[in-house]
């Protein structure tokens, strides 16, 4: 089950490269672009999965990851392979710059009963530790496996913050 999952996330991670090489030179936006990815459970698994994968420059299989991350969110998720990421991020002085640079938000809400509060929080942790400096964790009291204005505001707050969007109004 666990492969499985992981090969339907590398799926998804190549369709997201192909998308990217493909259409945005097309365009004459390759500079300009500030691309992000978020999700919420498995979709947040997804997300830190692919932080973790842009801060080592690589996916689990070992090809590269050419993809240039400038925020990742993660909402009641968790981080798999957390174990095995950690040592290739500090054995790595790039990987370690390129974890320090990237913002992460990371949400989760106590009553989850799905995805079970301490696996954000630890998820936020390792993070955290594994040279992540740019990671903010917000914890929703009584919020369960969902999400409420107040969580969505959060991240547009967030978002608008991190990527800059504040200052492209006139």
């Amino acid at each position: 089950m666990v492969l499985m999952i992981l090969k339907e996330w590398m799926f998804q991670l190549r369709m997201l490269q192909t998308y990217c090489q493909l259409s945005l030179p097309m365009v004459g936006l390759k500079r300009m672009v500030k691309l992000g990815i978020g999700g919420f459970s498995m979709g947040a698994a997804t997300a830190l999965y692919s932080a973790s994968c842009y801060a080592y420059g690589r996916y689990g299989n070992s090809n590269l990851y050419p993809v240039n991350l400038s925020a990742v969110i993660g909402l009641s998720g968790w981080l798999p392979c957390s174990r095995t990421f950690k040592y290739k991020v500090e054995s790595s002085q790039d990987a370690a710059r390129r974890a320090a640079s990237l913002p992460l938000l990371v949400c989760h809400g106590r009553g989850d009963d799905v995805v079970l509060y301490k696996h954000g929080e630890r998820s936020a942790e390792v993070l955290r530790s594994s040279a992540f400096r740019n990671l903010t964790f917000k914890t929703y009291n009584g919020l369960g496996h969902y999400t409420v204005p107040e969580e969505m505001d959060d991240v547009c707050k967030w978002l608008t913050a991190r990527l800059g969007l504040d200052r492209s109004r006139s």
